[in-house]
């Protein structure tokens, strides 16, 4: 089969964008997302075109170039604290080194030199004062910062930069709250994106679509939503592998080994977590695969009698309400009830 051949990106008459990942320590979400972004970007500033896995090359590249904002990500700052985690970005990000600049304790220079800012620090990182240092405030004048902070809201974000000080909308900046997952690594994140009011500008919602779109998929919701959003797709990763590590613990008991077990139990989430995006309804697939009598219709029973949904949703609603504690910079928000 003949490869179409796809022409190398031109990024003439795009304006390069410096994106700053602000950060106390940045954590696993932090990199999965700057992971994310950059392995998206490869495939775009290389010359040779994307082959498919049949080996084809598909016109996923142009596609690409042609859903290029006005505004181009092509520098990026990792701003942490400590030493072991500038070793883990670097470590993480290897293979992406010319395109980051890693710096340590340098949270305003690195928000001087950008354009655009994501705050990925935890919420108790924002209350302890990582937007009030001096000369933070002017450095973020008239740029444009993406919060991924669970449970904190824009009007947190700004009461931390601006305090109750008036100022003119032209000397402050856009914040944009957003809520990724994991998942971010490998570009399959569900990310959630706030509603702004006002809404941002073309430019900026151009931008910011098209950077989460690299990483995964986007929604957009209004901001009462976000907390509940943060518990099922931030949150979510963890309790789809508690019940995917379950259903392997049950077929090893059953003699199955463990590796396989696990890619077994893996495929098969995935594969009925295609199927429902694909339009069917979960309830209609459980019942397609429970014929009366059968081995299904027995084990369904065991979960349900176990209370498995009501754990399983009391968990993403207890998930939402620390999301939301946790915002408010309390602590021991999972103490006892």
């Amino acid at each position: 089969m003949l490869r179409k051949e796809v022409p190398p990106m031109n990024l003439e008459g795009y304006v390069e964008t410096t994106i700053a990942f602000n950060n106390a320590s940045l954590g696993t979400l932090g990199i999965a997302i700057l992971s994310g972004v950059l392995n998206s970007l490869s495939p775009l500033n290389s010359s040779q075109p994307s082959p498919s896995p049949s080996g084809t090359t598909t016109p996923a590249a142009q596609q690409e170039e042609n859903d290029l904002p006005p505004r181009v990500p092509s520098r990026f700052i990792a701003c942490v604290t400590r030493d072991a985690s500038a070793k883990r970005v670097k470590d993480a990000l290897s293979s992406h080194l010319s395109s980051v600049t890693v710096l340590q304790k340098q949270n305003l220079k690195g928000v001087q030199q950008a354009d655009v800012i994501i705050l990925a620090c935890k919420p108790k990182n924002l209350k302890d004062g990582i937007l009030r240092e001096p000369g933070m405030r002017e450095a973020l004048e008239g740029k444009l910062l993406i919060s991924i902070l669970a449970g904190t809201s824009v009007e947190s974000v700004e009461e931390n930069i601006y305090g109750f000080t008036p100022s003119s909308e032209e000397d402050r900046c856009r914040i944009v709250r957003v809520m990724p997952n994991t998942a971010s690594l490998i570009r399959s994140s569900m990310t959630v994106i706030a509603d702004s009011d006002p809404p941002l500008s073309s430019l900026q919602s151009a931008l910011v679509i098209w950077l989460l779109s690299r990483i995964g998929r986007v929604v957009h919701l209004p901001p009462y939503m976000m907390d509940a959003a943060t518990a099922l797709c931030g949150s979510g990763p963890a309790f789809f592998a508690l019940i995917l590590e379950a259903m392997a613990d049950g077929a090893v008991a059953m003699g199955l080994p463990r590796a396989e077990a696990q890619i077994m139990a893996a495929q098969t989430m995935k594969g009925t977590a295609e199927m429902v995006q694909n339009g069917q309804h979960p309830a209609l697939l459980r019942e397609q695969v429970c014929t009366p009598g059968g081995c299904t219709a027995g084990g369904l029973q065991v979960l349900e009698d176990g209370k498995v949904r009501a754990s399983v949703a009391t968990g993403v609603r207890t998930a939402s309400v620390a999301a939301s504690r946790l915002g408010r910079g309390e602590q021991g928000v999972n103490g006892p009830r």
